[in-house]
Parts: C-alpha cells; sequence; structure tokens
C-alpha cells in the first residue's frame, strides 16, 4: 500500500513539475534569413521570458528612386544595415497551451526595429554619393518553423525615417515616414 502511494505521489509531483514550468523565448538564437530584398544574420537573446532582443547585420537591396539618385543611371545598391529591435513574444504561452510549437521563438510579436544604413554600398556603379539613414519602426510579425532548422516570418509597421543628406553633399536632411513590410525565410543554427 504504500508503495502505490508513493508511485502515485511521484507521479502527481512529475505532472505538476511539467505544468508549472514557464513558457519562455529561447536563452539565445542564431541565424540567416533572406527574402526580396537582401540578406542577414541574425542572433535574439532573452531579456524575459516573453521578450527577445535581435541584433542582425545584413545588407538590404534597394531601387532607389528618390531625390537623392535622379542624376545617376543605375539606382541599384547593395548597402549594410545594423539592426536592434526588442520583440515582444506576446502568444508563446497560449501556443504551447494549445501544444503548438514555440520553439526558436515560433510566434506572434510586437517589436520596435531601430535600424542604420552607412555611408557604404555595394555595386554603386555609378559612384553615386551615399546617404545614410536611422529608422525607427514599431512592427507586428509572426515567426514560425518549419521542421527543426527553417523558419519563416513576415512582418509589417510604419514608423519614422531619417536621412543625413548633408553629409553626402546635399542642401538639407530629410526626414519621413517608413514602412517595413518583410517576408523572410531562414535558417537557425
Amino acid at each position: 500500500m504504500k508503495r502505490t502511494i508513493i508511485i502515485l505521489a511521484l507521479i502527481i509531483f512529475s505532472t505538476t513539475i511539467g505544468v508549472a514550468q514557464t513558457t519562455s523565448v529561447e536563452k539565445s538564437i542564431f541565424g540567416l534569413q533572406t527574402g526580396v530584398l537582401g540578406v542577414w544574420a541574425y542572433n535574439e537573446a532573452k531579456l524575459s521570458n516573453t521578450i527577445a532582443l535581435r541584433t542582425e547585420l545584413g545588407f538590404d537591396f534597394g531601387i532607389w528612386e528618390s531625390t537623392f539618385y535622379d542624376d545617376y543611371d543605375s539606382p541599384f545598391l547593395l548597402t549594410p544595415v545594423i539592426v536592434l529591435e526588442p520583440r515582444f513574444y506576446y502568444n508563446l504561452k497560449k501556443r504551447s497551451e494549445n501544444s503548438k510549437p514555440i520553439e526558436g521563438n515560433s510566434g506572434n510579436f510586437i517589436a520596435l526595429k531601430m535600424g542604420y544604413h552607412p555611408e557604404l554600398a555595394l555595386f554603386n556603379t555609378d559612384d553615386a554619393p551615399v546617404v545614410s539613414d536611422f529608422s525607427i519602426i514599431p512592427t507586428w510579425g509572426i515567426r514560425r518553423h518549419l521542421g527543426k532548422h527553417f523558419n519563416y516570418e513576415a512582418g509589417l509597421g510604419a514608423g519614422f525615417s531619417y536621412t543625413f543628406a548633408k553629409r553626402a553633399g546635399y542642401l538639407k536632411n530629410k526626414s519621413e515616414l517608413e514602412l517595413n513590410m518583410h517576408l523572410r525565410i531562414g535558417y537557425r543554427f
């Protein structure tokens, strides 16, 4: 009888521990992503159970049709980008309770994307002066995994950008509304 009670107590205790574990973003994930307009390497580091800090280095491909590049024949540029983006994954607990995967931070998120393009470009065949910019864009997005390593991600947001045009010889700097629409596929290490 004692043996049965001990076995039942252990089963109940182990079940309770499994349910009591907190759902959380992963401690640290590294990966590569590509989309229509670039390629990026990223890291997401855990700040709390629902917040991760994403850092990203990559290249944005652009077709520049603005007043800064009107005098140049080739508006195609590949510019490096540095991104710092806190992400709040708001539905991890619900996904976990519904037996949906949350590995690799698979879930919906709200982010504050802060990006900087320095005064550097590849494939600048016309030697157009490169204009650096900084942007802050609140973004809503989703990330889902396909198997153990592959993922896809989509996001949509609108925010503010500031272009440092005076550094490149133009008369004044420029601030404007900027959109963030991305669809990416990636590989997580």
